[in-house]
């Protein structure tokens, strides 16, 4: 079983410089043909409602409904791009969320700067209404915000947090190794996973397959938080100008020499199978 757990999925192509194919490039059937050129079961789509895509929520539900076998939707809900970003009545916006699609999990991004609001009372309500509904939290963060997610990790330990793109982990930058060591300090906490994806953010050469420097963090990460808690995700269609769907999946097979053929298999779906299996609307 191979699971994409992160990839996305709009109406139209949301990110500069312009395309010739706006209101094709980046529909779910596009998806699809990868997955299934690439052998790719399911997928999970992280809905963002960035530029040009307000109703992205509603599109990916679409799209789920359309392909109730391959598809599971984890909803933007308060991101860094909203006008609600970290306002009151966030539980009640994740509730309506919960309620009006068919959701396993939510994504929530935020800013590079720690604003607090994790440890803040409405943030704690906010994970746990997620947890008492079993909704699995797919968080984009820098590692400035691992000490808060590990707060919010203790409190709800039955809730599974996704760290996005290997948890924000940028090698080559000036604060590297500090956030090395806060993003490997998370690993105390059972139930905080990584997303092996993104492995061109923060590259020197963004194009320059297979980033060796994201391939020893995968290596660090591996050592710290074990195979089981490490899950394979494309960035697709976003990884496109970086890398193609293919690519994405071999920079873990082909290149990461130090897993053994269990290990990536768990990481390449079995992890996130049994995750998905106990989330949200599948209770």
């Amino acid at each position: 079983m191979i699971i994409d757990s992160h990839c996305h999925a709009w109406e139209y192509w949301p990110y500069e410089p312009p395309v010739p194919d706006p209101k094709s490039r980046a529909l779910v059937e596009q998806l699809i043909f990868e997955m299934n050129q690439c052998g790719v079961d399911r997928a999970v789509l992280v809905a963002a409602r960035i530029e040009h895509n307000p109703f992205n929520n509603n599109y990916v539900a679409d799209a789920v409904r359309s392909y109730p076998e391959r598809l599971h939707q984890f909803a933007d809900v308060d991101c860094k791009w909203s006008p609600e970003y970290h306002t009151p009545g966030a539980v009640e916006r994740l509730i309506s969320a919960a309620e009006t699609f068919p959701l396993q999990g939510f994504t929530h991004y935020v800013d590079s700067t720690n604003d607090g609001w994790f440890r803040s009372a409405e943030g704690m309500a906010f994970f746990g209404a997620a947890a008492e509904r079993r909704l699995i939290a797919s968080v984009a963060a820098s590692p400035v915000w691992q000490d808060d997610i590990r707060h919010v990790a203790r409190a709800f330990p039955t809730m599974p947090i996704l760290c996005h793109h290997l948890a924000g982990l940028r090698p080559g930058r000036g604060d590297a190794a500090a956030s090395m060591e806060q993003v490997l300090e998370s690993a105390a906490c059972p139930n905080i996973y990584i997303k092996v994806s993104g492995f061109y953010y923060g590259a020197a050469e963004a194009w320059a397959y297979p980033f060796v420097s994201a391939l020893n963090v995968v290596a660090k990460l591996h050592d710290h938080f074990g195979t089981e808690r490490l899950v394979w995700g494309s960035d697709y269609p976003v990884s496109r100008p970086n890398m193609t769907y293919r690519q994405s999946l071999e920079v873990v097979r082909s290149h990461c020499g130090f897993l053994m053929s269990a290990d990536i298999d768990r990481i390449m779906g079995d992890n996130l199978e049994g995750l998905l299996a106990h989330a949200g609307s599948n209770t």
